[in-house]
């Protein structure tokens, strides 16, 4: 056995059904067929449909049709909205605000890299490119650009409604009525 199967068979055994469909259909980049999912979830097709369908009414996952195949996606909201959790749980206040800073930082880095002020503009020079490895380095760094704004873009907004967020619960053993919460 390789190690590759050892861990495929651990995460059958140790991962519900539910959890292996959620966990491919959450990452995929584009929409996937019921057929897709429960192959690489390793359940029935009935099984997957069955938990696609549930993941579509807690608004994890987008359902569509393409000539009366069902489609599945992750919702870009419900996606926004973890990482927006995620950046909660892991920064405070002056953690999220230092964050900010790390990827102006990197936006900053690129623009001067290529003496150009958005992803687009530097496809645009993707496109003028001479090489192909060339080609291929400036479409990337448009890419990683586009996820810097799109990371940036959370950060601003956890910074902005931290408090109204109140996402701190009270110590354990308080009040949290004493403390405002």
């Amino acid at each position: 056995m390789t190690e590759t199967t050892d861990g495929l068979e651990a995460w059958i055994e140790h991962t519900s059904a539910f959890d292996r469909v959620q966990s491919i259909a959450r990452s995929v980049s584009e929409p996937k067929p019921v057929s897709y999912i429960a192959e690489e979830a390793h359940v029935a097709e009935n099984t997957a449909r069955n938990h696609l369908e549930r993941l579509v009414e807690l608004n994890v996952l987008l359902k569509s049709k393409l000539g009366g195949t069902a489609l599945y996606s992750p919702d870009p909201l419900h996606v926004r909205l973890q990482a927006l959790r995620d950046l909660l749980d892991e920064h405070d206040r002056d953690g999220l605000i230092e964050l900010k800073a790390d990827l102006q930082v990197e936006i900053e880095e690129l623009s001067e890299e290529y003496g150009v002020d958005s992803p687009n503009a530097l496809r645009k020079l993707a496109a003028e490119s001479e090489s192909a490895a060339e080609t291929s380095e400036i479409r990337k760094a448009a890419s990683d650009w586009e996820l810097l704004l799109y990371r940036l873009s959370i950060v601003e907004d956890a910074i902005r409604d931290y408090e109204q967020f109140d996402i701190h619960p009270a110590p354990k053993g308080e009040d949290s009525r004493e403390l405002g919460y």
